[in-house]
């Protein structure tokens, strides 16, 4: 009798791995728009792993997939692939991969594991390219990586929606990478991973107008010690809260203009001033963003009352006081940083906006306003 030939190697490693194969193509290529019949499964398997499968294994695939996907959005309960089996057969509407065959539509995903929605993808995706700290290579990076979640028609569908949106993105790559060390820096230690919270030394970058498509470093290229406190986003960009080594202050910082951040060892400084804003940081990043660099005062601002939504966005509610001023109008007395860039703010609300006091700030206004008449 003829001995059987060996199957080769390469085709039996391929084999093994079988049914990983077909999860990945139903994950990648169907969804209820995409069935895919018996005959494409095989197709696939022959034409592109190099794998000879008869029908017969593809279903038994198709149920060890369902109790592997079942398991896995269920792990957190104890759930093991006993008992994944027990409720896939007492409740076949939890099926992952279904079939059509009742219309003789297919095969296809009709629930992504984890319960994920294209929509849920789609918001991060757009995410993604609204963070104005994300490249370019590394937000499409990104998008690759989330959009492989969904099948190859979603994800084309996503990647195209967010592409047509344009913003200007920082040219800085290593941004997230940066974000990292910082968080390492302010890391607090456990008994068996001891770390003290740390300062760091960095490059901080700036435009000049001898060639706009590059940075040059600020201060000369003396680096900048400082105390990280906490990260925050505003208006699509990362900034660093730290206290500054040379001013002694709290200040904001870029993180995408920071270059070259380096751990120093030394324990931070600024725990007092930290504590401060800490108690109510919501309203300390209202007050900064956007209008910084000024002495902080309290005012009393007169908006007309379509305003009214626009000025809490800014202002916010806690620790600012609203009022009535008249039928038309209404009060609003926040803490602001006076400063060159709150007025431009006011200027943009035209004559919608009067300041009521106190009276310096008129004056400072004023003064503001007169420089700019004499540029014309």
């Amino acid at each position: 009798m003829a001995r059987k030939e060996e199957p080769k190697q390469g085709k039996a490693e391929n084999q093994k791995l079988k049914t990983y194969l077909v999860m990945q193509y139903f994950l990648k290529n169907t969804d209820e728009r995409h069935p895919v019949t018996m005959a494409d499964i095989l197709d696939y398997l022959c034409e592109d792993c190099n794998i000879d499968a008869e029908r017969r294994s593809i279903y038994r695939d198709i149920k060890d997939i369902n109790k592997i996907l079942y398991m896995l959005d269920h792990q957190e309960e104890g759930c093991n692939i006993e008992q994944a089996a027990l409720a896939l057969e007492e409740d076949e509407f939890e099926n992952y991969i279904v079939s059509g065959e009742t219309n003789r539509s297919g095969y296809y995903l009709a629930r992504r594991p984890h319960n994920v929605e294209v929509d849920d993808i789609r918001l991060l995706a757009e995410c993604v390219y609204n963070a104005k700290f994300i490249s370019d290579d590394k937000a499409t990076e990104l998008i690759q990586v989330v959009s492989s979640l969904v099948s190859q028609w979603d994800a084309a569908d996503i990647r195209h929606d967010a592409f047509l949106i344009g913003r200007k993105k920082t040219d800085n790559n290593k941004v997230l990478s940066n974000v990292s060390t910082i968080n390492y820096a302010m890391r607090r230690g456990t008994a068996a991973d001891p770390h003290t919270p740390e300062k760091i030394t960095f490059k901080y970058q700036k435009y000049s107008i001898e060639d706009v498509s590059k940075t040059i470093d600020r201060r000369k290229g003396a680096s900048y010690k400082v105390s990280p406190y906490r990260l925050l986003i505003n208006d699509g960009n990362y900034y660093l809260l730290a206290f500054d080594d040379k001013a002694q202050d709290m200040r904001t910082y870029r993180v995408d203009r920071m270059k070259g951040i380096n751990l120093t060892g030394e324990p931070r400084d600024g725990e007092e001033e930290f504590a401060i804003i800490e108690r109510d940081i919501h309203n300390y990043t209202q007050r900064v963003f956007g209008m910084f660099g000024g002495k902080r005062v309290r005012l009393t601002l007169r908006f007309i009352n379509p305003l009214l939504d626009t000025v809490i966005d800014r202002f916010g509610t806690k620790g600012v006081t609203y009022s009535k001023a008249d039928d038309s109008h209404f009060a609003v007395s926040p803490e602001v940083e006076l400063s060159d860039q709150f007025f431009s703010w006011l200027c943009g609300f035209g004559n919608k906006v009067k300041i009521i006091g106190p009276e310096f700030v008129i004056d400072d206004f004023k003064t503001y306003l007169d420089k700019i008449r004499a540029l014309y």
